[in-house]
């Protein structure tokens, strides 16, 4: 049996913590292909020193800290970034607390306190630009200069491009904001995803052969409105579906609202907790002058919803279940 993917967190004894573990240390925010190149790196680190491979993140983010009333669009919040975590192979993750005596805590001190003492780290791997500490002093210059002493090993990635672009969650939120859910899914390394709890609607699908599956997102979620092919992950099991995301102008015009109808199910979802997997954009959120108009319009979408799920079979993101 596989081991389930551990947590730790401040308040985890240090003699519940196994020493000599290597660590990918980042935000990992979305977890795409600049990340796991750094957690292949642990990996094959931990491989190769007989140790198991854990990461190291942060939460909140530590852009939700400095400025908490400015809106952030994260691509994972913690849970589904632990998932994916767990997903990429590693033994657990270290979630550090980003509070203010986490942001005041000098980088030598993170290093002998967190990496060393608490952690008693054997090896570490970060991205090219990742930086920590009081200021931002901490830096991979200054990982690598210190490993001697410390009697570590350091691995530093290099950015990963993408036909000569780099890729950054940054990028990723651009390509979600603008529909390109193709760039999205190649800088992830896989289909962007959400995971909510379907609740109760106007109920207005039904009566015109459209039963959806509603979710309330993330409000601060910059996702482009409009209609999607997707991938639904329940109760083990994968569903291909179409969804809208918007404000529905043909009726309301209201709070932004995740719809998703599944193909060829039957059965009651409400209160169900579902992933949702972006795997195309089909068109723009538009208002029609009637249901009629509408339906022939769902209709058609999810005709070109079908099709771009036939063409991307078992596309899904690989997640793992956390300890």
């Amino acid at each position: 049996m596989t081991p389930r993917f551990a947590v730790i967190r401040d308040a985890t004894p240090k003699t519940a913590i196994p020493r000599g573990a290597v660590v990918a240390m980042g935000n990992f925010d979305g977890v795409h292909l600049g990340h796991r190149a750094v957690i292949k790196a642990a990996l094959d680190m931990a491989r190769s020193h007989g140790r198991p491979a854990l990461a190291v993140t942060f939460e909140p983010h530590p852009r939700s800290f400095f400025s908490p009333n400015t809106p952030q669009f994260r691509l994972t919040g913690e849970a589904n970034k632990l998932r994916l975590l767990a997903g990429a192979g590693l033994a657990g993750a270290v979630v550090m607390a980003f509070d203010k005596a986490r942001a005041g805590t000098t980088a030598q001190d993170f290093i002998h306190h967190d990496l060393i003492d608490r952690l008693g780290i054997s090896g570490i791997a970060v991205g090219y630009d990742f930086h920590f500490g009081k200021g931002r002093v901490g830096s991979p210059s200054l990982l690598v200069s210190e490993a001697p002493r410390l009697g570590i090993e350091v691995d530093v990635q290099p950015h990963v491009d993408i036909e000569e672009r780099p890729v950054s969650s940054s990028a990723i939120r651009m390509a979600l904001a603008e529909g390109q859910i193709a760039d999205a899914t190649a800088m992830l390394g896989g289909p962007w995803f959400v995971t909510g709890e379907v609740i109760h609607g106007e109920k207005r699908g039904r009566d015109f052969g459209y039963p959806t599956a509603n979710m309330k997102l993330d409000r601060n979620c910059g996702l482009k409105h409009g209609i999607y092919a997707v991938r639904v992950g329940h109760d083990g099991r994968l569903h291909d579906g179409v969804a809208s995301f918007g404000r529905r102008p043909t009726f309301d015009n209201g709070a932004p609202l995740l719809e998703v109808f599944l193909f060829d199910f039957k059965g009651d979802l409400y209160g169900a907790s579902l992933d949702v997997a972006f795997i195309a954009f089909i068109r723009d959120e538009l208002k029609f002058d009637g249901v009629e108009a509408l339906v022939r319009q769902m209709d058609d979408d999810s005709t070109k919803a079908r099709a771009a799920l036939a063409a991307a079979p078992g596309a899904f993101p690989k997640l793992g279940e956390i300890g």
